[in-house]
């Protein structure tokens, strides 16, 4: 399968023969370049203009905002409620959901805006979880090591960073390089995207940097 990241949260991932799925859209409001993106399906993990703008995604199957267990396209999708994050004391918490994508054998986890860390029930019900995306740039979610005790107890095989700052004009968060420090990693190399097969992956987990692409 082939994993591409448009910055934020946004992922496009798709494997040969299966469903396209794009997740959590974002709007060009949020100062990052204007999605133009096709997919089968669109996952949202909270309604939010860095999250949840379904029409960036020309999308012909279903778009998929809450929890539950869906199976299309040969493509197994599980849909987590976790943790909420509250953006100030007078509104209501904002629910998150963290979606689990099962391609021909190889297990994809979107933590969406992750603001805690999960207890072990929680983890346990995101079932085994060979590539996870993980947000490591503060704000609304994960702070750098925050998001490094959740990797430590997910174990998965992969860790692409997600929701960090890119560009100058977007959102007010950290770059990867708290998240990098965490993991003690000194410097790494981006990559436009990320190729993997169930047999490619290792028991050691990996980080994986990838480049915002252009839509």
């Amino acid at each position: 399968m082939e994993i591409t990241w448009y910055g934020l949260s946004c992922f496009r991932l798709t494997e040969r023969g299966m469903i396209s799925v794009v997740t959590d859209p974002y709007d060009d409001s949020v100062g990052l370049p204007a999605l133009k993106l096709k997919a089968d399906v669109v996952t949202v993990s909270h309604d939010a203009p860095g999250h949840g703008a379904i029409k960036s995604v020309k999308t012909t199957r279903r778009v998929i905002t809450g929890p539950g267990e869906f199976e299309i396209g040969g493509v197994f999708i599980t849909g987590v409620r976790m943790a909420t994050s509250k953006k100030d004391k007078e509104k209501e918490d904002v629910a998150n959901i963290l979606f689990v994508f099962e391609y021909a054998g190889v297990s994809v986890a979107h933590l969406g805006d992750l603001t805690a860390v999960p207890t072990q029930s929680q983890i346990e019900d995101l079932g085994t979880v060979d590539i996870a995306l993980v947000p490591v740039g503060g704000g609304n979610a994960l702070s750098p090591s925050k998001a490094a005790e959740v990797i430590s107890l997910i174990e998965p095989s992969i860790v692409i960073p997600m929701h960090y700052k890119t560009y100058k004009e977007g959102p007010n968060l950290d770059t990867e390089a708290g998240f990098l420090k965490e993991m003690g990693i000194s410097e790494l190399e981006p990559l436009p995207s990320l190729k993997v097969t169930k047999s490619s992956l290792t028991e050691e987990t990996q980080v994986v940097l990838l480049e915002p692409a252009s839509s």
